[in-house]
C-alpha cells in the first residue's frame, strides 16, 4: 500500500499507511501525515513488525505529538481489510487536543487514581479549548490480559458524560503476545486511554450483525478469572455447545464461533460473550467476562456486508464524515474471509474512510464486548 494513499476529509485528519517491513516505514509515514503540528499520532502495528527497529526509528518523527499505538490482528487501511501494515492516523493541533492515562499494570488498576486523572484532564482540555465541545475518549488495552473488563468498568466511573469507545490490540490469528505503545516502548498487561476535545463533530458508536435466536443455555460452571467454561447445561462446555448446534464437537473452529456466536442480555441490549477456543480438555476459552448462571443466547448473524453498509451510511445521514476511526473484532474477519466477503468488506469500509485495526475485543463505554465493530465518526468542523 501506497503510503500517500488519499482518504477524503485527510486535512482534518491525516493518515498514512505503509509495509510494516519495509526499511523507510517510518519515513512514509512522516512523508503521508506531512509537516503539520499534531496533537495526537495513533499507530496500528502489525505484529509481524519488528518492534524495535520500529521504536528507534519512531522517535522524535513526529514533533510534539504524543505517540499511542497497539498491535493489531490485522490493519483497516485505505483499502479496507489489510494485513502486514503500519497504520498512521495524525490529529492536528488545529482540530484536537490530547491527554493520555497510561495503565502500566492491570492486575493493578488502582481506579481511583486513574479517575482522579481523567478528572484533571478533562478539566485541563476544557480550560485550554473553552469553543471547542466534542468530546471523546479511545481506548487501547493488551488483549490477552483478560482485564479489559475490569479496565472499562472502572474507567467509565470518571468519564462523566464522554462517550468512550476502544479495541484489545492483536497478533494477528497467533494468540500469543499482544502489546499498547506508549513513550516509545511496547508494554504487555497494559493499556492507554486517549482523552480528546475537538473543534469537530463527533459520534461514537457500536454495531454488530448478530440476531439472538431462542436458543439458550447456562453456564453450571465456570472460572470467571480466566474467563473459561467448563460445563454448559451441567454437561462438558465444549461438547454441549457442539450438541446445541448440531455440530461434531470434534469439528468446532474460530469459524464456528464466529458464525455461531452467544449473546448475554443486559438491560434492553445484548452483547456478544464471543468464544475464543477450546481448550484440550474441552473446556470453552472466551473473549471476555463469564461466570457461572449467566444465561447465553445463541445468536446468527444477517448479512453483514449489507449490514455494515447500512449502518456505516447512517452515520452520513446530515453530512460525511471526515473519517471513522474503527475497532473491527478479529471474528468479523474471520467470519467475512471463509464466506468470502473480505472484498465487498473492505470496499465498504474503504467508501466510509474507515481506518483502524481488528481486534481481539472491543470496549464501548463500561463494557468489553466481542464481534461487534466499535468506532468514532468524526465530521467536518461547523463553518457556520
Amino acid at each position: 500500500m501506497d503510503a500517500s494513499s488519499p482518504l477524503s476529509g485527510s486535512q482534518i485528519v491525516r493518515v498514512g499507511f505503509a509495509p510494516c517491513d519495509a526499511p523507510d516505514a517510518v519515513d512514509q509515514l512522516v512523508e503521508a501525515l506531512g509537516p503539520v503540528s499534531f496533537a495526537l499520532i495513533i499507530l496500528f502495528v502489525s505484529p509481524r513488525t519488528n518492534f524495535d527497529t520500529f521504536v528507534a526509528a519512531v522517535q522524535g518523527r513526529f514533533g510534539n505529538a504524543e505517540v499511542v499505538g497497539c498491535t493489531t490482528a490485522g490493519e483497516l487501511s485505505a483499502s479496507g481489510y489489510s494485513e502486514g501494515e503500519i497504520v498512521a492516523v495524525g490529529l492536528p493541533e488545529t482540530h484536537f487536543a490530547a491527554r493520555t492515562v497510561f495503565v502500566d499494570d492491570l492486575s493493578k488498576i488502582d481506579a481511583d487514581t486513574r479517575i482522579t486523572d481523567m478528572i484533571h484532564n478533562r478539566k485541563a482540555l476544557a480550560a485550554a479549548h473553552p469553543t471547542w465541545t466534542s468530546e471523546f475518549a479511545f481506548l487501547m488495552v493488551d488483549g490477552l490480559s483478560t482485564r479489559e473488563d475490569a479496565l472499562a468498568a472502572d474507567l467509565s466511573l470518571g468519564l462523566g458524560p464522554v462517550q468512550m469507545f476502544g479495541g484489545s490490540a492483536g497478533d494477528g490469528e497467533n494468540f500469543d503476545q499482544t502489546h499498547v505503545l506508549y513513550q516509545s516502548a511496547f508494554h504487555s498487561n497494559a493499556a492507554v486511554l486517549v482523552q480528546l476535545r475537538s473543534r469537530c463533530p463527533v459520534h461514537v458508536f457500536k454495531t454488530d450483525n448478530l440476531m439472538p435466536t431462542e436458543k439458550r443455555m447456562v453456564v453450571t460452571g465456570a472460572d470467571p478469572a480466566t474467563r473459561r467454561v467448563y460445563e454448559i447445561n451441567a454437561e462438558p462446555a465444549a461438547r454441549e455447545y457442539a450438541r446445541i448446534l448440531g455440530k461434531d464437537p470434534e469439528q468446532l473452529s474460530t469459524f464456528t464461533f464466529a458464525a455461531h456466536p452467544v449473546v448475554v442480555r443486559i438491560g434492553e441490549q445484548t452483547h456478544v460473550r464471543a468464544i475464543q477456543r477450546v481448550a484440550q480438555n474441552g473446556d470453552l476459552q472466551f473473549f471476555s467476562a463469564i461466570d457461572e448462571g449467566v444465561v447465553l443466547t445463541l445468536a446468527e448473524p444477517e448479512d453483514m456486508v449489507a449490514h455494515l453498509e447500512r449502518e456505516l451510511s447512517s452515520l452520513t445521514t446530515h453530512q460525511q464524515p471526515a473519517i471513522i476511526l474503527g475497532c473491527d473484532c478479529v471474528l468479523r474477519r474471520v467470519e467475512a474471509t471463509q464466506k468470502q466477503i473480505t472484498g465487498d468488506i473492505s470496499h465498504i469500509l474503504a467508501k466510509h474512510n474507515v481506518v483502524g485495526f481488528s481486534t481481539y475485543g472491543e470496549q464501548v463505554n463500561s463494557m468489553h464486548v466481542n464481534q461487534t465493530f466499535t468506532g468514532v465518526a468524526i465530521y467536518p468542523p461547523d463553518t457556520g
